[in-house]
């Protein structure tokens, strides 16, 4: 109960600034406007691994979802930078909140527009928890953060096929994009998109979010606890 009571604390605390300023929140959720009509018309002379009488659209939509919202989750972060900068993180470590709290309510509010696909915030929160993480083992070096983010998580993100398949790449590529777990998350949520639940993809998608989720949390919460030493 103390985890829930404390995780809704940190929560309210950090949309407090975003429903001050929606225009930020407007312009994020905005982003995939841009993907879809600048690689949508590709897809009309590649051939995307869809059903019969199935659109390519029905292929992309649901993969630039997962790309929006794992780099959104992904750069939060970035706000924890300033927060170190201007010592609220050190006042807020010596409250008697629950370290786990801090880290989900922070993840929490990256993923508030997600609330409706569970799988995207899954993902989320452990994306959000690990840059949390990198940014107080990094605080020293306050380009490290970026420098993983943009080398891990942004590969991570094109190997998955979002944009275009990858079925026809060169063997070694196809490998790598089949043990990526992101790869996992972007097939169940377009199997989940296209209604068709029952499938060891999206099983195999819930694994993949579930582990992301378990290891940016322990990655994230042991940061912050060191933090508090």
């Amino acid at each position: 109960m103390k985890l829930l009571t404390d995780t809704t604390t940190v929560f309210t605390r950090e949309m407090g600034p975003v429903l001050r300023n929606p225009a930020g929140l407007v312009l994020l959720m905005a982003q995939p406007l841009v993907f879809l009509p600048m690689f949508g018309p590709l897809l009309s002379g590649i051939e995307v691994p869809v059903a019969d009488g199935d659109s390519a659209w029905q292929w992309f939509v649901p993969a630039i979802l997962v790309m929006t919202g794992g780099f959104a989750t992904g750069g939060a972060g970035y706000e924890l930078t300033t927060e170190l900068g201007g010592g609220s993180l050190e006042r807020l470590l010596v409250t008697p909140l629950n370290r786990a709290a801090i880290l989900l309510g922070k993840t929490f509010k990256e993923s508030a527009a997600l609330l409706g696909l569970v799988l995207l915030v899954v993902l989320g929160i452990g994306l959000g928890a690990f840059t949390i993480g990198l940014v107080i083992v990094s605080r020293h070096s306050p380009g490290l953060f970026w420098g993983v983010q943009q080398v891990l998580l942004f590969p991570l993100v094109l190997l998955s096929g979002v944009l275009l398949p990858v079925e026809s790449a060169p063997g070694w590529l196809i490998v790598a994009s089949q043990i990526n777990p992101i790869t996992f998350i972007v097939e169940a949520e377009r199997l989940l998109f296209a209604g068709e639940i029952i499938r060891f993809v999206v099983l195999y998608g819930g694994i993949a979010a579930a582990f992301i989720a378990a290891a940016g949390l322990f990655v994230g919460i042991r940061a912050m606890r060191r933090a508090a030493l």
